[in-house]
């Protein structure tokens, strides 16, 4: 290994690897827990959970979610409440969510309000959950199409994180969780951003950025846990990329365009509104197209796609006296935050994405 073994703040508790095994097995031998439950989703339970049963010698009574975006919702919550309740959870049980965003979302969600209350660890298997849902104690599922409208913040008792579950990885959710590295890179480290643009589906090296990645997004928490201020940087990309990846969830087959896919995207989209409102110069503005066409298929919008995206845009989660506000960029690894655009922007954005 080549980075530290657990990084350890006033928010978050991560540990790496080894060194997040052996925590595993010194809270489950000394927290006296009534019950282990695992979450897992229908992917995570074939390919993950074998990994999990081989490193822990203790009962576990599994749950398994459908996987995907499409069921990060309360129905979904409703029945694992259910399930917990019938098989005599109490508020001394446990439990582990291991799986990508979608279960360690919804899982401290079911966690947290489960008896008012139970413990959870969560054990992210992508890309995508090591680097971002790892961090931030957020919790929560969609509403309908709309992103992330129901949750707490809530941190887990600690985080597990172990690039081995990778290797379970087909490279699109890879490259979906690169998207937010790209992303840490943009908001605070140009010359991480900069080391990640020359893209590699490369496993075995990885673990130094993920730590990086952690790093970023670890601090921005630290100073700002509930989104008052600066964690609105960890948005950039965000608003147009959520809001295309609603549209899709809902139009679309609903894994065609995954979340890191999406951002990507609106990171494109947000780049030319920072040119035009933040001060980003046009070279950083072309580089960041150039860095993420370079790595990521284009899609077509028609017109019909744009306005339901734009629709959309006005139900995200950050917006203020019905005003979209964005995180953007004066520089690269320069963010600003409550950004107000105008309509023309937003369809000037689009159209930069799209030329």
């Amino acid at each position: 290994m080549f980075y530290p073994t657990s990084l350890l703040t006033e928010m978050s508790r991560i540990f790496f690897e080894e060194t997040g095994w052996e925590e595993l097995a010194d809270s489950l031998n000394k927290s006296d827990y009534s019950n282990v439950f695992v979450l897992t989703d229908k992917n995570t339970n074939r390919f993950c959970l074998p990994i999990l049963e081989a490193k822990v010698n203790q009962s576990l009574t599994v749950l398994v979610m459908e996987a995907g975006e499409k069921h990060k919702h309360l129905h979904t919550c409703s029945q694992l409440w259910r399930e917990l309740s019938e098989l005599g959870a109490d508020r001394n049980a446990l439990l582990i969510n291991l799986g990508g965003g979608v279960v360690t979302d919804l899982g401290g969600f079911v966690a947290c309000a489960y008896k008012r209350g139970i413990d959870f660890i969560n054990i992210p298997t992508t890309l995508l959950s090591m680097v971002d849902a790892s961090v931030g104690g957020k919790t929560g599922v969609d509403l309908d199409q709309l992103k992330n409208q129901i949750g707490i913040i809530q941190e887990p008792s600690f985080v597990l994180v172990d690039p081995v579950f990778l290797k379970t990885l087909p490279e699109n959710e890879f490259r979906s969780g690169y998207a937010e590295m790209l992303k840490h890179g943009l908001i605070q480290d140009r010359d991480y951003f900069e080391r990640l643009s020359i893209y590699r589906y490369d496993i075995e090296h990885i673990g130094k950025s993920i730590y990086h990645s952690i790093c970023i997004k670890s601090n921005v928490v630290a100073q700002d846990p509930t989104e008052k201020n600066l964690r609105k940087i960890l948005n950039f990309g965000h608003t147009l990329g959520h809001a295309i990846e609603s549209y899709f969830l809902d139009h679309m087959n609903y894994d065609r365009l995954l979340h890191g896919e999406a951002i990507a995207i609106g990171m494109i989209m947000e780049s030319e509104l920072s040119h035009k409102h933040s001060g980003l110069s046009s070279d950083d503005r072309n580089r960041i197209k150039e860095v993420f066409e370079s790595i990521y298929p284009k899609i077509q919008l028609q017109a019909d796609d744009i306005s339901y995206i734009k629709e959309l845009l006005r139900h995200d989660k950050k917006n203020r006296s019905g005003k979209i506000r964005f995180a953007l960029l004066e520089s690269i690894g320069k963010p600003v935050i409550d950004q107000v655009v105008s309509d023309e922007a937003i369809d000037d954005a689009i159209a930069y994405y799209l030329s």
